[in-house]
């Protein structure tokens, strides 16, 4: 019976995945890693760009025939933390309507790429582990972000050399296009109380966020996510970057002393206490949706050792375990979120 819940639920995913996939623009409905090419100087784009500064660049993307499509782009850096610390910079793109059009870009004004951070031999699974946190998220709520996964030819422009790097990336959808999709409108500079929101849909970032444990993020001061807001009067978090998540674990990660935990392995509930029906309203939903999410990590068993694939299955396994201990779950959770 709870193999044919399992095939049930992950068949239901599916189809909501079909569904949910029409409604965004070419680029994100396919789940094949997209081939693409770009160069740039990253000296130039940490120096010399700002929120509204973009510098000119060339695109490439493999289209269909597998001949390369050229699109004329802006570029310029994203991300405080990464644009001191890495050698990698995530970088915002921003394209005209005109140079998008007839290509795989079309429809798309403006997109994140997120890059490995450090140049070393680990950097390239990091990321995907990163995009697997996205897609994990999708079944969750339909309040996410769509993502395509890049094998990138990345070439660093610098004076007269080049170098060359075969990285992994993420390409992830603009903010306005997810609040299209859900006739809703995005939030700058409220500072709004996470008690605003809507009960369901910030139980359900929360206790996300304490899946991967990730506690990089703050829904007040918009640190890591965006505020949408939807009629008749509901806001609804959006969340993305979870490269400082337990889940992905980089060398480069590091948590606030202010939290008491050690490392971001540690889980910790950051979530503001909510009415006793809607939590563990959500967390049924959790552990129904636990097959789905562990057949989203199975997909990318390959891009693994076995080691790192088993390391990433009993870590999830181990946030599912204290959903089902009642203790665990109210000393966590109903107990542990914030008051204040």
């Amino acid at each position: 019976m709870k193999k044919f819940l399992s095939i049930l639920i992950i068949g239901l995913f599916a189809t909501h995945l079909q569904a949910q996939k029409s409604d965004v623009t070419m680029l994100f409905r396919d789940e094949k890693a997209l081939d693409i090419k770009l160069k740039i100087s990253i000296k130039d784009i940490k120096k010399k760009t700002n929120d509204s500064t973009y510098l000119p660049a060339t695109f490439y993307v493999k289209n269909e025939s597998g001949a390369w499509d050229s699109i004329k782009i802006g570029v310029r850096a994203r991300g405080i933390f990464r644009r001191k610390n890495c050698y990698f910079t995530p970088i915002r793109i921003k394209v005209n309507k005109s140079d998008a059009k007839g290509t795989l870009l079309e429809g798309n004004k403006s997109l994140k790429l997120v890059m490995p951070c450090q140049n070393n031999d680990g950097k390239n699974p990091l990321v995907l582990k990163e995009y697997i946190c996205y897609k994990m998220y999708e079944p969750i709520t339909p309040y996410h972000f769509n993502t395509r996964l890049v094998n990138l030819d990345f070439t660093e422009s610098d004076g007269k050399k080049n170098k060359n790097f075969q990285l992994t990336g993420i390409l992830i959808e603009d903010d306005d296009l997810v609040a299209k999709r859900h006739h809703a409108k995005i939030m700058e500079n409220l500072n709004l109380h996470p008690l605003a929101l809507n009960d369901t849909s910030a139980l359900r970032h929360d206790l996300f966020q304490l899946m991967v444990a990730n506690t990089d993020w703050s829904t007040t001061f918009l640190h890591n996510a965006k505020l949408m807001f939807q009629e008749p009067k509901k806001y609804i978090p959006l969340t993305y970057d979870f490269d400082m998540s337990g889940f992905v674990n980089p060398p480069y990660a590091e948590v606030s002393p202010e939290l008491g935990i050690a490392s971001v392995r540690e889980r910790l509930y950051r979530g503001f206490c909510r009415k006793e029906p809607v939590t563990q309203l959500v967390r049924k939903q959790f552990i129904d949706l636990e097959p789905a999410i562990m057949g989203i990590v199975g997909n990318y068993e390959k891009d693994f050792s076995p080691r790192e694939f088993n390391d990433m299955k009993k870590y999830l396994g181990e946030f599912f375990d204290i959903l089902k201990d009642k203790g665990r779950f109210n000393n966590m959770v109903v107990e542990g979120c914030r008051k204040k």
